[in-house]
């Protein structure tokens, strides 16, 4: 059943653009007592996009800077200063102001307004709704570390709301990917149509979706709380489940006002196409170590400071020991190259197809779920080389160090078949998916050859493991609790990966 509506993306990134805007330059923001949107009665079809572009907001700016970085992908370019304090280690906490904002006040607040909408047949789009909320409080927590979630969404009737501790948020998490299912399987409901920025309504990709996610989120609890995580995985395998067997993404185009977040920040009057971030020795060094084809795909080639055969990179934080060199910017196939307008159409990837071939993988290789390791693993590198445009990974995947040998040479060891699987999903999530990538990095403690920013102001050998409380808690909310150091570990990650 559809059912015509008129909120397309551009529309619905003006929304979010009222609640944050840009990540890198105004300090100003709306009173988050307020809903921005304000909406006493609307179509839960029409605040729909807006939910969805307001995620995309957040992982495809704010946090893909910082993840990109904390991952090691991307470093601050010596030509510029704009990120100079993600690599030193010392964000402020201003910083994080929009994405609170846009996860809780837009994202999250319309959620609940679309779930608790008295509109008839919306079942599907109230489950795509739990899916988002799901999604939202997983980003938030994974960055944070115990955030509201019973209180959260209690509007004027409650401006405090009490924090939750991040096993909570968890639990939370898992309820609403419940919720979520049967109302997707809702067949004579009003379709979203392509009010549905993501999946134009696809239901079946909806219940890929929320499987993967809830598998990825049973997976973050594996070294933290291994029992809950089996137990959940082997009820979720006992349902039959689809897994995601494409990207689930929202795609942007050239369009004034429609392009990709991060590209849509470099090219504003603020940062006015300044080239701010560029290769990471971290990642490069491995890359080229296994002679991988997807280096030239996710950075720009140079060659005497041209465009060429090249790509060049400065270790972890040396903009200033390697000043005026000119580095590899990020490909624009990641959205990452300021100067190229190819940037603007690039995607944001909430969950790849790479990432649920390996969130599989790693549950068969804990053995918690049905599969064979080695299929789920070729799928995961074929499905990254095809994102990339590589093409055929076939050659690669059995003679890298890094492809099939790695996992071969594990055997039956638990721990080196997961080393072998998150290894090679942090290549794969290059530039991509960067947020991911270090939240798995600090989940597992793998890859195992981050270095220390060398731009690092923090106590020797520490490295960023969660994001700081942003500072519109710190102002608003008497429940705020306080400053806790990028240092210090989430409650499922490691101490010192």
């Amino acid at each position: 059943m559809t059912r015509k509506y008129k909120l397309n993306l551009k529309q619905a990134l003006i929304i979010v653009f009222v609640v944050a805007v840009g990540f890198s330059g105004c300090k100003k923001y709306l009173d988050i007592n307020q809903n921005p949107n304000n909406p006493d009665k609307v179509d839960p079809p029409l605040l729909l996009p807006t939910v969805e572009a307001a995620i995309s907001q957040v992982i495809g700016n704010s946090f893909q800077v910082y993840g990109n970085m904390w991952a090691q992908y991307w470093t601050q370019s010596p030509l510029s200063s704009q990120y100079k304090a993600i690599d030193e280690y010392s964000p402020v906490n201003t910083d994080f102001n929009n994405a609170w904002l846009n996860l809780y006040r837009v994202a999250l607040i319309n959620s609940d307004l679309i779930i608790n909408s008295p509109e008839l047949k919306m079942e599907n789009i109230k489950g795509i709704a739990y899916v988002m909320k799901a999604y939202s409080f997983q980003v938030a927590t994974d960055a944070f570390g115990d955030v509201p979630v019973a209180q959260a969404l209690q509007s004027t009737s409650n401006l405090n709301p009490k924090y939750d501790a991040q096993q909570v948020v968890y639990d939370s998490i898992f309820v609403y990917i419940n919720k979520a299912l049967p109302l997707l399987n809702v067949s004579d409901a009003i379709s979203p149509g392509t009010q549905d920025l993501i999946f134009q309504g696809d239901m079946t990709k909806w219940i890929a979706f929320a499987n993967t996610l809830e598998l990825r989120a049973y997976l973050r609890l594996a070294i933290k709380d291994p029992a809950t995580a089996q137990a959940g995985i082997a009820a979720l395998y006992k349902t039959s489940p689809t897994f995601l067997t494409q990207d689930a993404t929202i795609t942007y185009t050239s369009t004034g006002g429609n392009e990709n977040p991060f590209y849509n920040e470099m090219i504003s009057p603020t940062l006015n196409k300044t080239q701010n971030v560029v290769a990471s020795s971290t990642i490069v060094t491995a890359l080229q170590k296994n002679n991988d084809p997807r280096l030239s795909k996710f950075f720009f080639l140079y060659n005497n400071n041209a465009a060429g055969d090249t790509v060049t990179s400065i270790p972890q934080g040396y903009y200033v020991i390697d000043a005026y060199k000119v580095v590899s910017p990020p490909s624009a196939l990641v959205g990452g190259r300021a100067l190229d307008p190819n940037s603007a159409t690039a995607p944001v990837k909430l969950i790849s197809a790479t990432e649920s071939y390996f969130l599989q993988a790693e549950a068969v290789a804990r053995g918690w779920a049905t599969g064979t390791v080695t299929t789920l693993y070729k799928q995961g590198m074929q499905a990254s080389f095809t994102a990339t445009g590589v093409g055929d990974a076939t050659m690669f995947i059995d003679t890298a160090k890094s492809g099939l040998p790695a996992l071969t040479h594990a055997g039956t060891n638990v721990d080196t078949l997961v080393k072998a699987i998150i290894t090679q999903k942090y290549y794969a999530m290059c530039g991509f998916q960067g947020f991911e990538a270090w939240t798995e990095w600090r989940r597992t403690g793998y890859p195992t050859f981050f270095t220390t920013s060398g731009a690092s102001i923090i106590a020797a050998g520490q490295k960023p493991l969660r994001m700081l409380y942003p500072n519109s808690e710190l102002v608003s909310n008497s429940n705020y609790p306080g400053t806790v150091p990028v240092y210090t570990p989430v409650w499922w990650g490691l101490p010192n990966p």
